[in-house]
């Protein structure tokens, strides 16, 4: 006698896919009805932004310190005495004041440290050194 008869095993083996592909169905339609666009339903004629002007850059103030020892501020020449009053006048003038030291390199550091003291006492925060690159 046999326990199992042929056609029950086959149909144990064979995968009904059906229910997969309604939900495979009923997720593309989901989709598909998220996505559309919305119906542009009036004809407006929208307003067009207009350019904003830039600001001007802003102009760093150059501090150069050649060998000789004497101070320029953009190729005006400064005496150290004078150097803080002009630097507090030019940042009233101008609050967000860039400045840039240019030392020769055979200038003594101790010039470019004084420049430095003097830039921090008439409180301007943005001050860089100027260097070259080497090629």
């Amino acid at each position: 006698m046999k326990k199992c008869s042929h056609s029950a095993h086959e149909s144990l083996t064979e995968l009904n896919i059906t229910p997969l592909l309604d939900l495979a169905f009923v997720l593309l339609v989901i989709f598909i009805i998220t996505t559309i666009p919305p119906v542009k339903d009036m004809d407006l004629k929208l307003p067009t932004a207009s350019k904003h002007q830039k600001d001007p850059p802003h102009k760093a103030k150059y501090l150069s310190v050649p060998a000789s020892g004497n101070l320029f501020i953009d190729r005006e020449e400064v005496k150290v005495e004078d150097l803080l009053g002009r630097l507090i006048s030019m940042r009233t003038d101008d609050p967000d004041l860039n400045v840039i030291v240019r030392g020769d390199g055979k200038t003594k550091y101790r010039q470019i440290r004084t420049v430095l003291d003097i830039c921090q006492q008439a409180n301007i925060v943005k001050v860089d050194l100027a260097t070259e690159i080497n090629k």
